[in-house]
């Protein structure tokens, strides 16, 4: 359903609510009102985001994908805050299937912006995973700097550090003739 139509639907049901209330029918009113706030809030927060992020937090990422996928054009159904989850929870599923392929969606997340840090955080912590897989080492670290930084609430520590590590294990690798990895 697109987003504008949630708003015009929310003010009818609303406005039907004062109305109840002002011939006196205070019950009806007051239940009719919550109906409508509840239709208002899914203006803000797409019920089907929210399940989606519900499977992601469970690992079922087959049932997120398909909850996502039932978003068909998300600049018109979901609010202008949400175009960067939209994107973030993408390129985590996508993450999950083919890592390189799910950058594009971690790039646009962080060009629309998102406003919890620690959501910037994640976008940025895996883009520097892909980073480190294309063997760039040195946009690799800016990009884990600037997570460390972002991530204010200390949510992801433990996988910047563990991040950190492998890159120290990518210094300790080369690739010699013959496509073996030698250790030093």
């Amino acid at each position: 359903m697109l987003n504008i139509v949630r708003l015009i639907i929310a003010c009818v049901v609303l406005a039907a609510s004062i109305a109840m209330c002002v011939f006196g029918l205070w019950g009806w009113g007051i239940l009719v009102f919550f109906i409508g706030g509840l239709i208002l809030l899914t203006f803000f927060l797409n019920e089907n985001m929210l399940i989606a992020q519900y499977y992601l937090r469970k690992e079922d990422t087959v049932k997120s994908e398909q909850w996502l996928l039932k978003i068909t054009d998300y600049e018109k159904q979901l609010y202008k805050g949400q175009h960067g989850y939209y994107n973030l929870l993408m390129g985590l599923i996508e993450s999950r299937k083919a890592p390189l392929k799910s950058e594009k969606f971690f790039k646009k997340a962080l060009s629309l912006g998102m406003k919890m840090s620690h959501n910037v955080a994640l976008a940025k912590l895996s883009l520097a995973g892909i980073a480190m897989a294309k063997r760039n080492k040195r946009e690799a670290t800016i990009l884990l700097q600037e997570a460390t930084k972002a991530d204010t609430n200390k949510m992801l520590t433990e996988q910047i550090k563990m991040m950190k590590g492998q890159m120290a294990q990518m210094d300790k690798q080369q690739v010699v003739r013959g496509g073996y990895r030698q250790q030093y």
